[in-house]
């Protein structure tokens, strides 16, 4: 019996159909990553918001600190010079600004020179800020006589100052401290009763200056209440950077209406 050998079945694999090929394009890869930062994203946006305030306002406390700060201009003491419803920009870093929460100040710049217009703290109520020119250093001598301001014996001609009432001189009680600083020499010629033009001569003691108003019938200054200490000063105006002229009937809008166009941008000497 002859034993049949069946060959074998060789199967051959076929090759499986190749996925179709999808094209990826700009648009479909933008919305994927829409999609897929669709969550995070209004926290990421309320993040980068808040982290932008905030450094903004740290940058805001720094440069107000140490460099420039804006002062308003309330009383007409500095008239003829500045204006009721000037805002200046001071120069803080220029005399030394001082530390927040500290004693502490920064080097000065330079120090206060004769002449200049400063802002200080007011000696009487620290929550006020004053802004007079300076008139006398410490170590000068310091007189006047008929409204003339005399500076270690020579006459000054301070043509910012204005006279709006020549003819008034009162004597008040608030130059009596004026009489501790008082310097008697042997011809005494000093003023035993000092008033508003003729007073003097004093002495500025170390550390301190002596300001008057530009406009000398209408400022509370140095002669009435006494010498600014080093301590006390903040800055140096350098410009007016808006300026208005307050409506007297009260009109709601006067910073808006009232803008004096020509004072924006002056520099202040």
């Amino acid at each position: 019996m002859t034993e049949r050998v069946s060959a074998p079945v060789v199967l051959s694999a076929s090759p499986l159909p190749s996925p179709p090929r999808v094209e990826i394009t700009s648009e479909r890869r933008q919305d994927a990553l829409r999609r897929l930062n669709r969550r995070g994203v209004p926290w990421r946006l309320m993040w980068d918001w808040a982290r932008s305030f905030l450094i903004a306002v740290f940058l805001f406390l720094v440069v107000r600190a140490f460099f420039v700060e804006a002062f308003k201009i309330p009383t007409g003491s500095m008239e003829g010079t500045l204006l009721v419803g000037d805002f200046l920009l001071v120069n803080k870093l220029v005399y030394g600004a001082e530390v927040p929460l500290t004693n502490m100040r920064l080097p000065a710049l330079q120090h206060p020179r004769r002449g200049e217009v400063i802002v200080f703290i007011y000696p009487v109520d620290p929550t006020k800020n004053f802004v007079k020119r300076l008139v006398g250093v410490p170590g000068d001598t310091l007189a006047m006589k008929d409204g003339v301001l005399y500076v270690n014996g020579a006459a000054q001609r301070e043509t910012y100052a204005t006279h709006t009432k020549p003819g008034d001189d009162p004597s008040l009680k608030e130059f009596d401290w004026q009489n501790g600083y008082v310097v008697k020499t042997a011809e005494g010629g000093y003023v035993n009763h000092p008033s508003s033009n003729n007073w003097g001569p004093l002495v500025v003691p170390e550390k301190n200056y002596f300001v008057l108003g530009d406009n000398r019938d209408n400022s509370m200054d140095s002669r009435y209440w006494g010498f600014v200490p080093d301590s006390l000063i903040r800055g140096r105006p350098i410009f007016v950077y808006y300026s208005y002229a307050p409506d007297t009937t009260a009109h709601s809008f006067a910073w808006l209406t009232h803008i004096r166009w020509r004072r924006i941008g002056e520099r202040i000497d």
